[in-house]
């Protein structure tokens, strides 16, 4: 088990630098948008369209870019980006685009001067290693962006957690917008 903790600490360290504010704050904005965008590239991307599903669950009208539904993005709407370098070239274009159609932006990085931060109009900043190992980045045993990956799933679970609260969806009412297809 000696993995496992030193995994479980090394999220702790990271998440220990996310404030609930800040948490409390996106899932506000994540309330008032029209709709909801997400997008991210690999494990990232993962990540996103994990995010999309439970707040699908939770009431939300959520599209993950690229997908053959997605509609075009319009105002009072809200694109969450997630790239832990801050730099994936898809998803720092669609942050760049959204918000020239005015749009609101929010990334979720490792890197708050990165480009993807510059197209940001809020960043939440992910304080883990990427695959890049950066001098600034957190130390890891994880290989790539696995401790980025880990944190930004559970960051993703608490906005979901408060946002629920602030729409007062709670386990059964969330229960009921799940797949009944399976």
């Amino acid at each position: 088990m000696k993995v496992v903790s030193t995994i479980l600490k090394e999220i702790d360290t990271v998440l220990s630098k996310v404030t609930e504010e800040q948490l409390q704050e996106i899932a506000g904005q994540l309330q008032k948008a029209k709709r909801i965008f997400v997008i991210g590239e690999g494990r990232s991307g993962l990540m996103a369209k994990s995010f999309a599903m439970r707040l699908m669950h939770l009431g939300a009208t959520v599209y993950v870019v690229g997908e053959t539904i997605t509609p075009s993005i319009a105002e009072g709407d809200l694109l969450v980006a997630i790239s832990g370098s801050g730099t994936t070239k898809s998803v720092v274009w669609t942050a760049e685009k959204t918000k020239s159609l005015g749009c609101a932006v929010i990334a979720v990085t490792t890197n708050p001067e990165s480009p993807l931060g510059a197209a940001a109009t809020e960043i939440l900043h992910v304080p883990a290693a990427t695959k890049y190992r950066r001098e600034n980045e957190r130390q890891t045993i994880q290989p790539l962006g696995s401790l980025f990956d880990q944190c930004s799933h559970i960051v993703f679970d608490a906005v979901c957690l408060l946002f629920g609260k602030l729409n007062d969806m709670d386990n059964s009412k969330a229960f009921q917008l799940h797949s009944n297809l399976e």
